[in-house]
């Protein structure tokens, strides 16, 4: 693959010189900017239906109304529950990427801008769970080892990559969610606020994967290909806990065997990687080589 450079205007550092002016105006406080206060709509969803693991199966045709608005309450719990640790990982990978930068570019000004945002997100998703009521959800013990025994060989390619993974799946279920009037207004605003913001560290992470790319020999691109891949059939299925199908009254067994079958799920995790595997794919991050990880993530045929 050739890389050619990059035009001035997308260079790292103008990229990251605007998304700082961007910043200042497009920036929120979860604290103040959300109505912790107002009360949840009665029949309200917490995300859009027909994105939902198991809808259209025979569970869900089982399913009263009022299970399935529960059954989203958790599922949304456990996406922000995963989500917030996902972002608490790419805060470590910042501040990694910042140990070895000049405290006078820009691009380290934008990663430092990035980690309040990060911060701010966790906060958020925090209050969010304390709302639901929902229990904790989060990653399983054997994926928090695997980061931290796995992350130090990361290195600018896969932090990147990985920012991607996580903010590009996320960003496309809650940009129908914001638009979704049947979804609850306290959860589209929520992801109102985390678009807005997330779509600066899509940009800013693009770019800085678009540089390491250019600037990377084969046999070490390769390396980062696998790497990334790999964490990605890691992360990826984590994303809805198993034990949220026994907090709305299902058999977790028998709805994780439905869901994991369902062609409608398959198709909504399909449609949310496209633009991510695109990318990956043109800037050389995905290769044949590395298809088997992204299909167990559930993010290519």
């Amino acid at each position: 693959m050739t890389h050619h450079p990059l035009p001035r205007a997308q260079t790292p550092e103008v990229v990251a010189q605007r998304l700082l002016r961007t910043s200042v105006a497009h920036s929120f406080d979860p604290v103040t900017d959300i109505d912790w206060e107002a009360p949840l709509e009665e029949g309200a969803w917490f995300c859009v239906p027909e994105r939902l693991s198991l809808y259209g199966t025979p569970l869900w045709e089982g399913m009263d109304e009022q299970q399935r608005i529960e059954l989203s309450r958790h599922e949304f719990a456990s996406l922000a529950g995963m989500g917030g640790w996902l972002e608490l990982c790419l805060i470590q990978m910042l501040a990694r990427y910042l140990a070895s930068r000049d405290l006078k570019d820009p691009r380290t000004h934008y990663a430092l801008n990035e980690m309040g945002d990060e911060t701010r997100h966790v906060t958020m998703f925090g209050m969010l769970h304390r709302k639901l009521g929902c229990p904790p959800y989060g990653p399983p013990a054997y994926l928090r080892r695997a980061f931290t025994a796995g992350s130090l060989a990361f290195q600018d390619l896969t932090t990147f990559a990985l920012a991607l993974v996580t903010e590009e799946l996320l960003d496309r279920f809650q940009r129908e969610i914001a638009q979704d009037e049947r979804v609850q207004p306290l959860i589209r605003r929520i992801c109102q606020i985390h678009v807005i913001e997330e779509a600066r560290h899509v940009s800013f992470a693009r770019t800085e994967l678009r540089n390491s790319v250019a600037h990377t020999s084969s046999t070490r691109r390769a390396f980062h290909r696998h790497l990334t891949g790999l964490a990605a059939s890691l992360d990826v299925p984590c994303l809805l806990d198993p034990s949220l199908y026994r907090a709305v009254g299902l058999d977790p067994a028998e709805a994780r065997r439905q869901a994991r079958s369902n062609p409608h799920f398959k198709e909504t995790m399909l449609w949310s990687g496209e633009k991510l595997i695109a990318f990956l794919t043109e800037t050389g991050m995905i290769s044949r080589a590395q298809h088997l990880w992204w299909r167990r993530a559930g993010l290519m045929r």
